[in-house]
């Protein structure tokens, strides 16, 4: 038995990777860099949440005039959300993450590119950067209205 499994590791590190074949099956950094950012922005959105417990896809409240009017945050708690709540907060740390992704792109350019190229990197990921994060600071008031004041 120790010989037959000693052969059988011999075997498989004697192996080389011509066997597996795996060259024709790898996807390009472009398809694995968009599978991860869409991902990313499902799980930061809470799909999970959404398919556990399954939330309305937005709120209603009464006004007072006694209308029906759309609310899309839940407001007052902070372990419960909308679908359209978890989506949009997604988004913003997606356009954040894109932000810091521009920042990097932007000093990879400081030797080689040109200023104007290098700059527009940079502006556009600060720009990002700062949106994501309004974005997020504004939708945290709305959604706890105490607690960031």
């Amino acid at each position: 038995n120790k010989t037959n499994l000693v052969l059988f590791m011999v075997d498989i590190i004697g192996m080389s990777s011509s066997h597996f074949e795996l060259g024709r099956f790898l996807p390009s950094q472009r398809v694995v860099f968009i599978g991860i950012l869409f991902s990313y922005f499902l799980v930061t959105g809470g799909i999970i949440y959404d398919l556990i417990n399954e939330p309305p896809s937005i709120g209603y409240e009464i006004g007072h005039d006694g209308r029906q009017r759309a609310v899309p945050f839940m407001v007052g708690r902070i372990n419960g959300q909308f679908i359209i709540e978890g989506l949009s907060s997604s988004l913003m740390f997606l356009l954040g993450g894109l932000g810091f992704i521009a920042l990097v792109k932007g000093n990879e350019l400081k030797g080689g590119g040109s200023k104007s190229s290098r700059m527009a990197y940079l502006y556009v990921g600060l720009v990002l950067i700062v949106l994501a994060y309004v974005s997020t600071y504004l939708f945290m008031k709305a959604k706890l209205p105490g607690y960031m004041a």
